[in-house]
């Protein structure tokens, strides 16, 4: 099934509210949490053998990206905001 049949009501809401490609991001930065959530769950029995009471190294690697991949949606997402705050200012 895909994104937009999967999360079709998320999307419709999240885009009524912010627009088409902000909504979207919001529903991609929900899908990346989601993912975390996963990813933090399976990190408590995947633990390291080198660093104790700490994930796996790849949990802590996935971890760190899926952080990374938020942030930048999240400036994205800010910017927009901004223009979109500029744009209505200036007409």
């Amino acid at each position: 099934m895909s994104v937009y049949e999967e999360r079709k009501d998320e999307l419709e809401r999240y885009e009524f509210m912010m627009g088409r490609e902000r909504g979207r991001l919001a529903v991609t930065l929900d899908c990346i949490t989601d993912a975390m959530v996963l990813v933090g769950q399976h990190g408590v029995y995947c633990q390291s053998a080198r660093q104790l009471g700490k994930p796996a190294m790849d949990i802590q690697l996935i971890t760190k990206s899926l952080m990374q991949a938020k942030e930048l949606i999240a400036s994205v997402l800010e910017q927009m905001k901004t223009e979109k705050t500029v744009d209505v200012e200036r007409g």
